[in-house]
């Protein structure tokens, strides 16, 4: 049953106008990812306020990032959290979307950050970025995100990967095994932090996350719009006792233009209004804030989330 066909159903049930419930349906990713909570999460908060509101939100979860986007374009989804380098290349007709862009998606809040860590045993004496020169570094497979990331941050830097002293091109998902087998001194991965990942590879060795930060990662963040800087809480790995600098890109919660106004401003501003409850909703929200929900917006946004913005000054 489509939407308009649910809300007429509802309606004729309850003796109510059609116009009494408005639907609609947030696109996530995998129920073990961080995306699913985080669109549960908005739902949950959306739906306490569907008395006064008129709109009932619920969760789907999907492939990720891509399948929301083309999902969103077909008018299959209301809304779909995806990455902001991906909603960018989308929306621009580039990389996956290459001869098809998608000019009717909109951003409407940028809500935390996918940052870029390098992970590394202390025993590697690697302190700064700089250190990586001659050490054993695992950079990710080729065509992945956290590859494509990792050499452009190393370009910013100066760093050639002929400096380093041994390469290795497997998946971040083996890092934490290498780390313990010593066969490597660190490793980069792309992660909405906190993730199960690093968490194993602190249990195994003492590590460290190195600061990625300074005037290279500025310049990287005015280049390329999809990427914002972020931190990666000392809270959340053992043996890290600092906040951690980094560059990332952002998991954004994406709609379309033919999307109402009125739909999309009750959305943001709920989550807005709510903002301190939100946060404590998962891990991964603690070093957000409002200002950050507006970093990496690599797309348009909507007139209903700028609206809610604007009120919320």
């Amino acid at each position: 049953m489509n939407k308009k066909l649910a809300t007429i159903a509802l309606a004729g049930a309850l003796s109510l106008p059609a116009f009494a419930a408005h639907f609609i349906t947030i696109g996530t990713g995998g129920v073990t990812g961080t995306y699913y909570p985080t669109g549960g999460a908005i739902c949950r908060m959306v739906n306490k306020q569907k008395a006064t509101t008129g709109i009932r939100c619920s969760v789907e979860s999907t492939g990720g990032s891509v399948y929301n986007v083309n999902t969103i374009a077909s008018g299959e989804l209301d809304f779909g959290i995806s990455q902001s380098d991906t909603a960018y290349q989308a929306y621009h007709g580039e990389g996956k979307f290459k001869g098809r862009a998608i000019k009717d998606l909109r951003s409407t809040i940028a809500i935390y950050p996918e940052l870029l860590a390098f992970v590394v045993a202390k025993r590697s004496g690697i302190k700064t970025l700089q250190d990586i020169k001659g050490k054993r570094i695992n950079i990710d497979v080729p065509g992945s995100g956290t590859r494509m990331t990792t050499e452009i941050v190393l370009k910013a830097f100066g760093i050639k990967k002929s400096e380093i002293g041994k390469v290795d091109e497997l998946s971040s998902s083996e890092g934490p095994t290498m780390l313990k087998d010593d066969h490597i001194d660190g490793y980069f991965a792309v992660f909405g932090h906190p993730t199960a990942n690093i968490k194993d590879a602190a249990n195994s060795v003492d590590i460290d996350i190195i600061p990625i930060q300074g005037k290279p990662v500025d310049e990287l963040v005015k280049k390329y719009p999809y990427y914002a800087k972020g931190l990666i809480s000392g809270t959340f790995y053992k043996g890290v006792t600092h906040d951690v600098p980094s560059i990332g890109v952002k998991a954004v919660l994406c709609t379309s233009s033919k999307v109402s106004e009125k739909v999309v401003y009750t959305v943001v501003k709920t989550i807005l209004d709510n903002f301190e409850a939100f946060k404590k909703l998962h891990p991964a929200y603690k070093t957000i804030t409002k200002k950050s929900l507006l970093d990496g917006l690599s797309i348009p946004q909507h007139p209903g989330a700028i609206k809610a913005f604007k009120e919320a000054g």
